[in-house]
């Protein structure tokens, strides 16, 4: 399946135009012609069949002949607030891989050891686009603003909440927190690691200490790790 990505797609639309850029990767790379049918999803689990009803690579024009719902390819839901790294592809291949293996919300966040404090996100939504299409997710993560450390906590969060860190005191591994069909927030710290400030003001907020095994982690590592071992305890 060639699958296709348009937000704004929803139950009562028939008809659709492709910009541009969409357009011309659908007639003249993909060479596909009127007639043709596609696949495409809003990324909120609605899959959509249409047919190529005019075939210009400048807005390539699609008449939508079915709707189905698609269930999430995960049963649990797990937001990740990570520093973005100071190399921006570490943590583009972040994202990449995350979404590749079930992630539902992704907010990055700014510490007192960030090196990077600034993100553009719009390239990171095309990231997260490009992977949600190439694995064939029909629910697309949700990916926030930059937001400060203290103005995250302050957030109310649903279920299980954890922070992975480095520091030498007491972690629980991470397997022995999840169970199944859970709600997790858990939090990735920069390359230089929380700050031991940071640290007491997740436990003060009921955050709970995991680790996420022996070795030192990078960034970038530590989050695909997470995600990984989330999506295991729910096989």
């Amino acid at each position: 399946m060639q699958l296709f990505y348009n937000p704004s797609l929803a139950k009562d639309t028939k008809m659709l135009s492709f910009d541009k850029v969409e357009s011309r990767h659908i007639i003249k790379v993909l060479r596909k012609k009127e007639g043709d049918l596609l696949q495409i999803t809003n990324g909120n689990g609605l899959l959509f069949e249409a047919v190529i009803f005019e075939a210009n690579e400048k807005h390539c024009l699609v008449t939508i002949t079915s709707i189905s719902e698609k269930p999430k390819s995960h049963p649990y839901y797990l937001h990740i607030a990570i520093a973005p790294t100071k190399l921006n592809e570490r943590f583009e291949w972040f994202l990449e891989k995350a979404t590749e293996i079930g992630v539902d919300e992704i907010t990055p966040l700014l510490c007192e050891h960030s090196e990077r404090k600034v993100v553009k996100s719009d390239r990171l939504e095309k990231i997260l686009i490009s992977a949600s299409k190439q694995s064939l997710h029909f629910h697309h993560p949700k990916l926030n603003e930059l937001t400060p450390f203290s103005n995250f906590l302050a957030q109310e969060f649903k279920g299980l909440k954890l922070i992975a860190h480095c520091d030498d005191q007491d972690k629980i591994p991470l397997k022995q927190l999840v169970k199944p069909n859970e709600r997790v927030t858990i939090l990735i710290g920069p390359e230089g690691d929380f700050s031991l400030k940071e640290i007491k003001l997740a436990l003060k907020n009921a955050y709970k200490s995991v680790s996420l095994g022996n070795s030192r982690l990078r960034t970038e590592t530590a989050g695909v790790v997470a995600c990984h071992s989330i999506a295991f305890i729910n096989e």
